[in-house]
Protein backbone atom coordinates (compact mmCIF):
# COMPACT_ATOMS: atom_id res chain seq x y z
CA UNK A 1 0.00 0.00 0.00
CA UNK A 2 1.51 3.29 -1.15
CA UNK A 3 0.30 6.39 0.68
CA UNK A 4 0.75 9.10 -1.95
CA UNK A 5 -0.45 11.79 0.44
CA UNK A 6 2.17 10.97 3.05
CA UNK A 7 5.06 10.35 0.67
CA UNK A 8 4.48 13.24 -1.74
CA UNK A 9 3.40 15.92 0.73
CA UNK A 10 5.09 14.74 3.94
CA UNK A 11 1.88 15.18 5.96
CA UNK A 12 1.35 12.41 8.52
CA UNK A 13 -1.54 10.03 7.90
CA UNK A 14 -3.30 7.34 9.95
CA UNK A 15 -1.45 3.99 10.06
CA UNK A 16 1.90 5.55 9.12
CA UNK A 17 3.46 3.57 11.95
CA UNK A 18 2.29 0.27 10.50
CA UNK A 19 3.39 1.09 6.95
CA UNK A 20 6.64 2.91 7.67
CA UNK A 21 7.65 2.11 11.24
CA UNK A 22 6.87 5.48 12.81
CA UNK A 23 4.28 8.23 12.91
CA UNK A 24 1.07 8.61 14.92
CA UNK A 25 2.80 6.98 17.84
CA UNK A 26 6.40 8.10 17.80
CA UNK A 27 9.47 5.95 17.38
CA UNK A 28 9.27 2.43 16.03
CA UNK A 29 8.29 0.21 18.92
CA UNK A 30 6.22 -2.96 19.20
CA UNK A 31 3.33 -2.42 21.60
CA UNK A 32 2.03 -5.97 21.17
CA UNK A 33 -0.80 -4.88 18.90
CA UNK A 34 1.16 -4.80 15.66
CA UNK A 35 1.59 -1.02 15.70
CA UNK A 36 5.03 0.59 15.43
CA UNK A 37 6.89 -2.70 14.73
CA UNK A 38 10.68 -2.72 14.78
CA UNK A 39 10.85 -4.10 11.23
CA UNK A 40 8.26 -4.58 8.51
CA UNK A 41 8.73 -8.35 8.57
CA UNK A 42 7.74 -8.39 12.25
CA UNK A 43 4.32 -6.86 11.65
CA UNK A 44 1.27 -8.79 12.65
CA UNK A 45 -1.13 -9.04 9.73
CA UNK A 46 -4.09 -6.94 8.81
CA UNK A 47 -6.92 -9.45 8.46
CA UNK A 48 -9.31 -9.41 5.51
CA UNK A 49 -12.20 -11.61 6.62
CA UNK A 50 -14.80 -12.56 4.03
CA UNK A 51 -17.67 -13.32 6.37
CA UNK A 52 -20.09 -14.37 3.61
CA UNK A 53 -19.97 -15.04 -0.11
CA UNK A 54 -23.56 -13.92 -0.61
CA UNK A 55 -23.97 -10.57 -2.35
CA UNK A 56 -26.82 -8.47 -3.71
CA UNK A 57 -24.70 -7.52 -6.76
CA UNK A 58 -22.69 -9.50 -9.31
CA UNK A 59 -19.63 -7.37 -10.03
CA UNK A 60 -17.59 -8.22 -13.10
CA UNK A 61 -14.28 -8.00 -11.17
CA UNK A 62 -15.30 -9.90 -8.01
CA UNK A 63 -12.38 -11.99 -6.72
CA UNK A 64 -14.76 -14.23 -4.71
CA UNK A 65 -17.20 -14.83 -7.61
CA UNK A 66 -20.12 -13.90 -5.33
CA UNK A 67 -23.81 -13.73 -6.18
CA UNK A 68 -27.25 -13.51 -4.56
CA UNK A 69 -27.17 -17.14 -3.43
CA UNK A 70 -26.67 -19.16 -0.28
CA UNK A 71 -23.34 -20.95 0.02
CA UNK A 72 -22.97 -23.98 2.34
CA UNK A 73 -20.10 -24.34 4.78
CA UNK A 74 -19.85 -20.77 6.07
CA UNK A 75 -18.90 -20.30 9.70
CA UNK A 76 -21.52 -20.60 12.42
CA UNK A 77 -22.00 -17.73 14.83
CA UNK A 78 -20.19 -19.68 17.55
CA UNK A 79 -17.22 -20.22 15.23
CA UNK A 80 -17.21 -16.53 14.30
CA UNK A 81 -17.15 -15.55 17.97
CA UNK A 82 -14.15 -17.82 18.51
CA UNK A 83 -12.33 -16.28 15.55
CA UNK A 84 -12.85 -12.68 16.63
CA UNK A 85 -11.79 -13.47 20.20
CA UNK A 86 -8.62 -15.12 18.90
CA UNK A 87 -7.81 -12.16 16.63
CA UNK A 88 -8.26 -9.74 19.52
CA UNK A 89 -6.05 -11.83 21.83
CA UNK A 90 -3.41 -12.13 19.08
CA UNK A 91 -3.35 -8.35 18.72
CA UNK A 92 -3.88 -7.88 14.99
CA UNK A 93 -3.62 -4.19 14.06
CA UNK A 94 -6.81 -4.10 12.00
CA UNK A 95 -9.73 -6.31 10.96
CA UNK A 96 -11.48 -5.70 7.65
CA UNK A 97 -14.90 -7.33 7.17
CA UNK A 98 -15.67 -8.08 3.55
CA UNK A 99 -17.72 -10.49 1.45
CA UNK A 100 -19.65 -10.95 -0.77
CA UNK A 101 -21.52 -8.12 0.82
CA UNK A 102 -20.80 -8.32 4.57
CA UNK A 103 -23.94 -6.40 5.58
CA UNK A 104 -26.07 -9.21 4.18
CA UNK A 105 -24.81 -11.58 6.87
CA UNK A 106 -27.60 -12.11 9.44
CA UNK A 107 -25.20 -11.58 12.36
CA UNK A 108 -23.29 -8.66 10.84
CA UNK A 109 -24.26 -6.15 13.52
CA UNK A 110 -23.53 -8.66 16.28
CA UNK A 111 -20.07 -9.29 14.83
CA UNK A 112 -19.36 -5.56 14.54
CA UNK A 113 -20.37 -5.01 18.15
CA UNK A 114 -18.30 -7.91 19.43
CA UNK A 115 -15.19 -6.94 17.46
CA UNK A 116 -15.24 -3.33 18.62
CA UNK A 117 -16.05 -4.31 22.21
CA UNK A 118 -12.92 -6.46 22.18
CA UNK A 119 -10.88 -3.45 21.05
CA UNK A 120 -10.28 -4.41 17.44
CA UNK A 121 -9.82 -1.61 14.92
CA UNK A 122 -12.62 -2.44 12.50
CA UNK A 123 -13.02 -1.56 8.84
CA UNK A 124 -15.96 -2.49 6.62
CA UNK A 125 -15.56 -3.10 2.88
CA UNK A 126 -18.97 -2.77 1.26
CA UNK A 127 -20.72 -1.91 -1.98
CA UNK A 128 -22.61 0.72 0.02
CA UNK A 129 -26.07 -0.12 -1.28
CA UNK A 130 -27.32 -1.39 2.10
CA UNK A 131 -26.17 1.55 4.22
CA UNK A 132 -29.48 2.99 5.32
CA UNK A 133 -29.60 5.88 7.82
CA UNK A 134 -30.24 3.27 10.52
CA UNK A 135 -27.23 1.15 9.48
CA UNK A 136 -24.98 4.21 9.34
CA UNK A 137 -26.04 5.16 12.87
CA UNK A 138 -25.29 1.63 14.11
CA UNK A 139 -21.81 1.68 12.57
CA UNK A 140 -21.09 5.03 14.17
CA UNK A 141 -22.39 3.88 17.55
CA UNK A 142 -20.21 0.77 17.36
CA UNK A 143 -17.15 3.00 16.75
CA UNK A 144 -16.27 1.44 13.40
CA UNK A 145 -12.99 3.04 12.35
CA UNK A 146 -13.71 3.28 8.66
CA UNK A 147 -16.28 2.25 6.05
CA UNK A 148 -14.85 1.67 2.58
CA UNK A 149 -17.44 1.91 -0.20
CA UNK A 150 -16.47 0.51 -3.60
CA UNK A 151 -17.10 2.46 -6.77
CA UNK A 152 -15.83 1.66 -10.25
CA UNK A 153 -16.88 4.74 -12.14
CA UNK A 154 -19.59 7.37 -12.20
CA UNK A 155 -23.23 6.58 -12.95
CA UNK A 156 -23.77 4.10 -15.77
CA UNK A 157 -20.13 2.92 -15.77
CA UNK A 158 -20.43 1.82 -12.15
CA UNK A 159 -23.80 0.15 -12.78
CA UNK A 160 -22.31 -1.82 -15.66
CA UNK A 161 -19.47 -3.04 -13.44
CA UNK A 162 -21.92 -3.99 -10.71
CA UNK A 163 -24.41 -5.50 -13.18
CA UNK A 164 -27.29 -3.71 -11.50
CA UNK A 165 -29.06 -0.52 -12.54
CA UNK A 166 -29.21 1.98 -9.71
CA UNK A 167 -26.17 0.57 -7.88
CA UNK A 168 -24.32 3.89 -8.22
CA UNK A 169 -27.17 5.96 -6.80
CA UNK A 170 -27.57 3.52 -3.91
CA UNK A 171 -23.84 3.70 -3.12
CA UNK A 172 -23.98 7.51 -3.18
CA UNK A 173 -26.83 7.37 -0.68
CA UNK A 174 -24.63 5.13 1.46
CA UNK A 175 -21.91 7.81 1.49
CA UNK A 176 -24.50 10.46 2.34
CA UNK A 177 -25.98 8.44 5.20
CA UNK A 178 -22.54 7.86 6.71
CA UNK A 179 -21.59 11.52 6.40
CA UNK A 180 -24.78 12.61 8.15
CA UNK A 181 -23.76 10.71 11.30
CA UNK A 182 -20.05 11.64 10.93
CA UNK A 183 -19.01 8.06 10.20
CA UNK A 184 -15.60 8.07 8.50
CA UNK A 185 -15.86 6.72 4.97
CA UNK A 186 -13.64 6.20 1.98
CA UNK A 187 -13.88 5.22 -1.64
CA UNK A 188 -12.32 2.04 -3.06
CA UNK A 189 -11.80 1.59 -6.76
CA UNK A 190 -10.10 -1.10 -8.86
CA UNK A 191 -8.25 0.34 -11.84
CA UNK A 192 -8.96 -1.53 -15.09
CA UNK A 193 -8.88 -0.83 -18.81
CA UNK A 194 -12.61 -0.10 -18.55
CA UNK A 195 -12.48 2.81 -16.12
CA UNK A 196 -8.97 4.30 -16.26
CA UNK A 197 -10.08 7.09 -18.59
CA UNK A 198 -12.53 8.31 -15.95
CA UNK A 199 -10.05 8.92 -13.11
CA UNK A 200 -10.37 12.70 -13.24
CA UNK A 201 -14.16 12.42 -13.10
CA UNK A 202 -13.89 10.08 -10.11
CA UNK A 203 -11.53 12.49 -8.33
CA UNK A 204 -13.99 15.31 -8.98
CA UNK A 205 -16.70 13.16 -7.39
CA UNK A 206 -14.48 12.59 -4.35
CA UNK A 207 -14.04 16.35 -3.98
CA UNK A 208 -17.73 17.06 -4.48
CA UNK A 209 -18.80 14.51 -1.86
CA UNK A 210 -16.00 15.53 0.52
CA UNK A 211 -14.74 11.96 0.83
CA UNK A 212 -11.66 11.97 3.05
CA UNK A 213 -9.94 8.73 2.04
CA UNK A 214 -9.59 6.92 -1.28
CA UNK A 215 -7.83 3.69 -2.26
CA UNK A 216 -7.05 2.86 -5.88
CA UNK A 217 -6.39 -0.87 -6.35
CA UNK A 218 -4.41 -2.25 -9.26
CA UNK A 219 -6.27 -5.20 -10.76
CA UNK A 220 -5.34 -8.67 -9.52
CA UNK A 221 -6.73 -11.18 -12.05
CA UNK A 222 -8.59 -13.54 -9.71
CA UNK A 223 -12.18 -14.76 -9.56
CA UNK A 224 -14.32 -12.95 -12.11
CA UNK A 225 -11.61 -10.29 -12.20
CA UNK A 226 -9.52 -12.63 -14.33
CA UNK A 227 -11.83 -11.76 -17.22
CA UNK A 228 -10.76 -8.08 -17.09
CA UNK A 229 -7.67 -6.52 -18.55
CA UNK A 230 -4.89 -4.98 -16.50
CA UNK A 231 -3.75 -1.52 -17.43
CA UNK A 232 -1.14 -1.08 -20.13
CA UNK A 233 2.11 0.44 -18.79
CA UNK A 234 1.30 3.85 -20.27
CA UNK A 235 -2.19 3.75 -18.74
CA UNK A 236 -0.82 2.82 -15.32
CA UNK A 237 1.77 5.60 -15.43
CA UNK A 238 -0.81 8.12 -16.55
CA UNK A 239 -3.20 7.07 -13.79
CA UNK A 240 -0.60 7.40 -11.02
CA UNK A 241 0.60 10.74 -12.36
CA UNK A 242 -3.00 11.99 -12.35
CA UNK A 243 -3.36 10.90 -8.73
CA UNK A 244 -0.10 12.59 -7.73
CA UNK A 245 -1.21 15.82 -9.38
CA UNK A 246 -4.49 15.80 -7.46
CA UNK A 247 -2.73 15.02 -4.17
CA UNK A 248 -0.48 18.03 -4.74
CA UNK A 249 -3.48 20.20 -5.58
CA UNK A 250 -5.34 19.17 -2.43
CA UNK A 251 -2.25 19.83 -0.33
CA UNK A 252 -1.87 23.35 -1.74
CA UNK A 253 -5.55 23.98 -1.03
CA UNK A 254 -5.12 22.83 2.58
CA UNK A 255 -7.46 19.85 2.05
CA UNK A 256 -6.89 16.93 4.44
CA UNK A 257 -7.55 13.92 2.20
CA UNK A 258 -5.66 10.61 2.16
CA UNK A 259 -5.00 8.90 -1.19
CA UNK A 260 -3.47 5.43 -1.40
CA UNK A 261 -2.68 2.91 -4.11
CA UNK A 262 -2.88 -0.80 -3.36
CA UNK A 263 -1.52 -4.08 -4.79
CA UNK A 264 1.31 -2.48 -6.79
CA UNK A 265 4.54 -1.68 -4.91
CA UNK A 266 6.06 -0.44 -8.19
CA UNK A 267 4.07 2.74 -7.56
CA UNK A 268 6.70 3.55 -4.93
CA UNK A 269 9.53 3.18 -7.45
CA UNK A 270 7.65 5.35 -9.94
CA UNK A 271 7.16 7.97 -7.23
CA UNK A 272 10.90 8.01 -6.48
CA UNK A 273 11.79 8.26 -10.18
CA UNK A 274 9.61 11.36 -10.43
CA UNK A 275 11.01 12.81 -7.23
CA UNK A 276 14.54 12.38 -8.53
CA UNK A 277 13.73 14.07 -11.84
CA UNK A 278 11.96 16.94 -10.10
CA UNK A 279 14.43 17.27 -7.20
CA UNK A 280 11.54 16.83 -4.77
CA UNK A 281 12.29 17.91 -1.19
CA UNK A 282 10.82 14.70 0.26
CA UNK A 283 12.97 12.40 -1.89
CA UNK A 284 15.32 10.97 0.72
CA UNK A 285 12.64 10.60 3.40
CA UNK A 286 10.33 8.84 0.94
CA UNK A 287 13.18 6.53 -0.10
CA UNK A 288 13.84 5.68 3.54
CA UNK A 289 10.19 4.96 4.33
CA UNK A 290 9.63 2.79 1.27
CA UNK A 291 12.82 0.84 1.95
CA UNK A 292 11.62 0.16 5.51
CA UNK A 293 8.29 -1.07 4.18
CA UNK A 294 9.88 -3.42 1.64
CA UNK A 295 6.89 -3.57 -0.71
CA UNK A 296 5.87 -7.05 -1.84
CA UNK A 297 8.59 -8.72 0.23
CA UNK A 298 6.63 -8.07 3.45
CA UNK A 299 3.05 -8.08 2.19
CA UNK A 300 1.05 -11.24 1.39
CA UNK A 301 1.59 -13.93 4.00
CA UNK A 302 3.18 -11.50 6.43
CA UNK A 303 1.60 -8.04 6.59
CA UNK A 304 -1.78 -9.21 5.35
CA UNK A 305 -3.86 -12.37 5.70
CA UNK A 306 -7.24 -13.60 4.56
CA UNK A 307 -9.89 -15.74 6.21
CA UNK A 308 -12.43 -16.79 3.61
CA UNK A 309 -16.10 -17.61 4.07
CA UNK A 310 -15.32 -21.26 4.79
CA UNK A 311 -12.76 -20.38 7.47
CA UNK A 312 -9.79 -21.17 5.24
CA UNK A 313 -6.71 -19.00 5.76
CA UNK A 314 -4.83 -17.61 2.73
CA UNK A 315 -1.83 -15.25 2.30
CA UNK A 316 -4.25 -12.56 1.05
CA UNK A 317 -7.79 -12.30 -0.29
CA UNK A 318 -6.72 -12.90 -3.90
CA UNK A 319 -4.38 -15.88 -3.39
CA UNK A 320 -7.13 -18.42 -2.83
CA UNK A 321 -5.30 -21.46 -4.20
CA UNK A 322 -2.73 -21.29 -1.38
CA UNK A 323 -4.27 -22.80 1.76
CA UNK A 324 -2.52 -22.31 5.09
CA UNK A 325 -5.10 -23.86 7.41
CA UNK A 326 -8.68 -23.48 8.59
CA UNK A 327 -9.97 -21.68 11.67
CA UNK A 328 -12.58 -24.39 12.20
CA UNK A 329 -9.74 -26.75 13.15
CA UNK A 330 -7.03 -24.41 14.46
CA UNK A 331 -7.00 -20.83 15.77
CA UNK A 332 -5.79 -18.24 13.27
CA UNK A 333 -3.04 -17.17 15.66
CA UNK A 334 -1.63 -20.68 15.71
CA UNK A 335 -1.87 -21.10 11.94
CA UNK A 336 -0.04 -17.82 11.42
CA UNK A 337 2.58 -18.22 14.14
CA UNK A 338 3.35 -21.94 14.00
CA UNK A 339 1.89 -23.11 10.72
CA UNK A 340 -0.29 -26.05 9.90
CA UNK A 341 1.88 -29.17 9.32
CA UNK A 342 0.43 -29.43 5.81
CA UNK A 343 1.09 -25.80 4.93
CA UNK A 344 4.02 -24.67 7.08
CA UNK A 345 6.52 -25.19 4.26
CA UNK A 346 4.50 -23.02 1.85
CA UNK A 347 4.05 -20.30 4.45
CA UNK A 348 7.76 -20.23 5.19
CA UNK A 349 8.59 -20.10 1.48
CA UNK A 350 6.29 -17.10 1.03
CA UNK A 351 7.82 -15.39 4.04
CA UNK A 352 11.35 -16.16 2.94
CA UNK A 353 10.93 -13.43 0.33
CA UNK A 354 11.17 -10.98 3.22
CA UNK A 355 13.65 -12.91 5.39
CA UNK A 356 16.46 -13.28 2.87
CA UNK A 357 18.79 -10.39 2.22
CA UNK A 358 17.97 -8.20 -0.76
CA UNK A 359 20.84 -9.76 -2.70
CA UNK A 360 19.69 -13.31 -1.91
CA UNK A 361 16.10 -12.55 -2.85
CA UNK A 362 16.98 -10.85 -6.11
CA UNK A 363 19.34 -13.68 -7.10
CA UNK A 364 16.36 -16.04 -7.02
CA UNK A 365 14.16 -13.79 -9.18
CA UNK A 366 13.48 -14.26 -12.88
CA UNK A 367 12.37 -11.71 -15.47
CA UNK A 368 12.68 -7.92 -15.10
CA UNK A 369 12.82 -8.09 -11.29
CA UNK A 370 16.15 -9.94 -11.48
CA UNK A 371 18.13 -6.83 -12.41
CA UNK A 372 15.83 -4.03 -11.26
CA UNK A 373 17.54 -1.34 -9.19
CA UNK A 374 14.32 -0.69 -7.25
CA UNK A 375 14.05 -4.20 -5.83
CA UNK A 376 14.75 -3.06 -2.26
CA UNK A 377 11.88 -0.58 -2.53
CA UNK A 378 9.39 -2.72 -4.44
CA UNK A 379 10.16 -6.23 -3.19
CA UNK A 380 9.32 -7.70 -6.57
CA UNK A 381 5.87 -6.19 -6.95
CA UNK A 382 2.65 -7.83 -5.79
CA UNK A 383 3.67 -11.45 -5.24
CA UNK A 384 0.17 -12.86 -5.73
CA UNK A 385 -0.15 -11.42 -9.22
CA UNK A 386 3.39 -12.59 -10.00
CA UNK A 387 2.57 -16.13 -8.90
CA UNK A 388 -0.57 -16.16 -11.08
CA UNK A 389 1.48 -15.12 -14.08
CA UNK A 390 4.29 -17.62 -13.44
CA UNK A 391 2.38 -20.86 -12.81
CA UNK A 392 2.68 -20.52 -9.05
CA UNK A 393 6.41 -19.72 -9.04
CA UNK A 394 7.04 -17.32 -6.15
CA UNK A 395 10.15 -15.91 -7.78
CA UNK A 396 8.74 -14.67 -11.08
CA UNK A 397 8.24 -11.01 -11.97
CA UNK A 398 5.01 -9.06 -11.52
CA UNK A 399 3.39 -8.53 -14.96
CA UNK A 400 1.68 -5.42 -13.62
CA UNK A 401 4.98 -3.52 -13.30
CA UNK A 402 5.02 -0.51 -15.62
CA UNK A 403 8.53 0.85 -15.03
CA UNK A 404 10.50 1.63 -18.18
CA UNK A 405 13.74 -0.24 -18.75
CA UNK A 406 15.84 2.87 -18.28
CA UNK A 407 14.12 3.44 -14.93
CA UNK A 408 14.60 -0.17 -13.80
CA UNK A 409 18.31 -0.10 -14.59
CA UNK A 410 19.15 3.37 -13.32
CA UNK A 411 21.38 3.54 -10.27
CA UNK A 412 19.80 4.50 -6.97
CA UNK A 413 21.44 7.04 -4.73
CA UNK A 414 22.74 5.64 -1.48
Amino acid sequence: MINLTKLWTGVEQPADSLRYGHGHGGQAKDHGCGMNPIAARERKPIIVWNITRTCNLRCVHCYSDSAAAQYPGELTWEQMETVVEDLADYGVPSLLLSGGEPMIHPRFNDLVDKATELGLKLTISTNGTLITPEMAAKLKAAKVAYVGISLDGIGKIHDEFRRKEGAFDAAVRGFKNCHEVDQKTGLRLTLTRHNVENISQILDFIEDKEIKRVCFYHLVPSGRGSELQMLRPDEARGAIDTLIARVEQWHKQGVDRELLTVTQPADGAHLLCRMERENHPNLEETRRLLAWNGGGANSSGRGIANIDTQGTVHPDQFWQDVILGNVKQMPFSQIWSEGNPASAEMLQEIRSIGLLTTEERQAKMSGPCADCKWFTICGGGFRTRAAFANDGNLWGSDPGCYLREEERLQMQHS
